[in-house]
């Protein structure tokens, strides 16, 4: 029995119940999302932060470039100690951002131009400003006393285990009120909710209710296996330096030097998660897709939070938000996640609000333009949902930031050998010769607009037929013409050093992906036997000739296999 409110007590009426229109419980399944950082994709207000009116006034855009859905980073109630991420009411908006009643508008205007909506959900933590942190800390019998993750000192009043917090120092912060340490995996402003406490799950279930019954049509868990710790508080292992990995793991933070056995992804998780579905089921078509954050671990429990239908309805992990561009690395990903998450469901990013631009990351070369392309075909034509990231269709590089211009407390921490996350959360270009880009009428924005990222504005871009915008637009248009780019199957092939190769069958077709990853032209030799044809594939070389692919640098070759 469940004990999340139902929808009467909200005094609402869920859309479904009055609707006749067929509802597609599986449209997530291979759906492109496009992520919007509502800080920086356009201001409406002229206060130089992006809002929800600004979204709503470019999603006509967004519709154009033949995505599913948007998925709109956090807007709620925030202090902004850390933009967002640390909500203190999970049911309503900031003002920096509007009201909710922007939110409705733009939620109408996104589903009349057939765009679902994904909001993002911090439900790990809340801001030390949130209502229910402000009762817990008062005394350890008071009502709440027990909703975030309370400890006592050890007796020499250090903290109670050497649990470390990703931003950096030990993840207890004492509280003298309570004379009890509180843990945060994040910020010490951003307190960790109890989920051992069932109450807990009620309320954060119950907020998430609340968004459902405004329509929207699912929610991005940012760090979803973050919601339980083990309650023996035991101190995590010390990585073993040969285990470290620090292409994936930067040695610049002191948190990968810890396997975290007991501070995240614990099995009460599953319980929880079921709860959840359970809870979207109760709304037709709606989807979850969780932030797994454990570079040890994810697949793992990928493979835990979406086998089956009783859980999750995707992850997101970071097989490619790290990493080298290399056709090894892309496969063994692939490979790993067939075999060990296979009735999973995986949605993939190159870039995102929390990384370098796929761009930088992995184009040190001066051949951007061809990387950027070949990267788009890759990642339409893999398997899995895709979410591209605001700007990503217009080949958008990393801004470089002095650090006067940072605002993110990661980057601040960690500068200068890490310069943080505001270099890819720069507003977005709308007009070259306009000020600020066309993104604010403020004399300046929150975060500077990079003078070349000017020259990549849609506006300059839309007069140039061979435009990297027209390329993604054409490239969804593709994958959306072939239902094995979409949900089939996927299976990797042989292929000479630096090419990545593979198949995507179902319904009724086959096709072969092959990627030049290098710059440098290659002759790709085809399995015996197998015969293949162009199909007009956005960018891609004609065919095979003599039983071979010739793709020149970053080139690309998409066709049916006869």
């Amino acid at each position: 029995m469940s004990l999340v409110p139902p929808a009467a007590s909200l005094g609402m009426t869920r859309p479904e119940a009055t609707s006749t229109t067929p509802v597609d419980r599986d449209w997530w399944r291979g759906a492109v999302i496009y992520q919007i950082y509502p800080r920086s994709y356009q201001d409406h207000n002229g206060d130089g932060v992006g809002d929800l009116v600004g979204i709503a006034e470019r999603l006509d855009y967004v519709a154009r470039l033949g995505v599913d859905a948007i998925w709109l980073s956090p807007f709620f109630t925030s202090p902004m100690k850390d933009f967002g991420y640390d909500v203190s009411n999970y049911r309503d908006v900031d003002p920096v951002f509007g009201s909710l009643g922007d939110f409705d508008r733009l939620i109408e205007k996104a589903h009349a131009l057939g765009l679902k909506v994904i909001i993002d959900q911090v439900i790990s933590h809340s801001s030390d400003k949130h209502s229910w942190f402000q009762e817990s800390r008062m005394s350890r019998t008071n009502e709440r006393h027990d909703w975030y993750v309370w400890a006592d000192p050890k007796p020499d009043g250090t903290p109670p285990n050497n649990w470390l917090s990703i931003f950096g120092g030990s993840a207890w912060t004492w509280d003298g009120r309570r004379m009890q340490y509180y843990l945060h995996n994040f910020l010490a402003s951003q307190p960790d909710l109890n989920f051992h406490n069932p109450a807990v799950q009620d309320s954060v279930l119950s907020d998430m209710r609340f968004w459902l019954e405004r329509g929207v049509d699912g929610f991005r868990l940012d760090t979803v296996n973050f919601y339980f710790c083990s309650l023996g508080l035991e101190s995590n292992p010390v990585v073993k330096p040969e285990d470290f990995n620090a292409s994936t793991a930067p040695a610049v933070n002191p948190y990968n030097f810890q396997e975290h056995v007991y501070d995240k992804s614990q099995p009460e998780n599953l319980a929880f998660l079921k709860r959840l579905r359970a809870l979207m089921d109760e709304y037709p078509g709606r989807t979850t897709v969780g932030e797994i954050g454990d570079s040890q671990h994810q697949l793992e429990i990928m493979a835990q939070y979406t086998s089956g239908t009783d859980k999750l309805h995707m992850a997101y992990t970071f097989d490619y938000l790290g990493g080298a561009f290399d056709a090894g690395h892309f496969r063994k990903a692939i490979d790993l996640t067939e075999k060990d998450a296979p009735e999973g469901w995986i949605c993939l990013a190159f870039s995102n609000h929390d990384v370098v631009r796929h761009v930088s990351r992995w184009a040190a070369h001066a051949n951007k333009d061809a990387f950027a392309r070949l990267t788009a075909t890759m990642l339409l034509t893999m398997r899995g949902s895709v979410c591209l990231y605001q700007g990503e269709e217009l080949g958008l590089t990393e801004a470089e930031l002095s650090f006067e211009d940072l605002v993110d407390p990661y980057g601040i921490e960690f500068w200068p050998e890490f310069k943080g996350r505001d270099g890819c959360r720069t507003p977005m270009v709308w007009q070259a010769n306009a000020p600020m880009g066309g993104f604010t009428t403020a004399p300046r924005a929150w975060l500077p607009v990079p003078s070349d990222h000017l020259l990549k504005a849609p506006d300059i871009q839309e007069q140039q037929n061979d435009s990297l915008l027209h390329h993604y637009r054409a490239t969804l248009s593709f994958r959306k013409q072939h239902p094995a780019l979409v949900k089939g199957t996927i299976a990797t092939l042989d292929a000479p050093d630096g090419v990545l190769m593979f198949t995507r069958e179902g319904s009724g077709e086959k096709l072969l992906c092959a990627y030049n990853m290098t710059e440098n032209a290659v002759t790709v030799p085809l399995p015996g036997g197998l015969a293949v044809r162009g199909i007009d594939a956005p960018g891609s070389v004609d065919g095979s000739v003599d039983g071979s692919l010739s793709l020149p640098a970053f080139g690309s070759f998409v066709g049916a296999i006869a």
